[in-house]
């Protein structure tokens, strides 16, 4: 008796193991998501600062956009997953689901990123002297 119930407890302390493991893992996911957040909040600063001069305005505000969107939707995903309970079985099968489809989109926000950093600000045309002319315009 005293057997089962030491193998009952650690199953359940493995099973808490696993939940502590997910939840933390939903919390780092999510505060890089933050830094990515912040760093497209910082592009579409200067995007819209430089205006139509930017020499890939639309397409930069476009996917600027969409990446902060997209992001703020897996945000939404995170604080639903980290809510489930993965030790119940109707949580783990949402909690696969959930976790399947924030890895489509954190897939589709990189790449949009990645286009970001090949057209962004670094590779416009003069984009500091492009800014000063824009702030000297009267």
């Amino acid at each position: 008796m005293a057997s089962d119930l030491q193998r009952v407890n650690e199953n359940e302390m493995k099973a808490m193991d696993a939940n502590r493991y997910a939840t933390k893992k939903t919390i780092a996911q999510g505060m890089l998501d933050i830094a990515l957040l912040t760093a497209n909040a910082s592009q579409l600063k200067y995007i819209l600062q430089v205006g139509e001069q930017h020499q890939f305005y639309k397409l930069m505000l476009i996917l600027i956009s969409l990446s902060i969107v997209m992001q703020l939707l897996v945000g939404i995903l995170f604080v639903v997953i980290g809510s489930l309970n993965i030790n119940r079985q109707q949580d783990q099968t949402a909690a696969v689901i959930l976790n399947d489809v924030i890895l489509v989109v954190v897939f589709i926000i990189s790449v949009v990123n990645v286009i970001i950093s090949g057209f962004g600000i670094e590779y416009s045309s003069h984009p500091l002297r492009l800014l000063d002319q824009h702030e000297k315009t009267p």
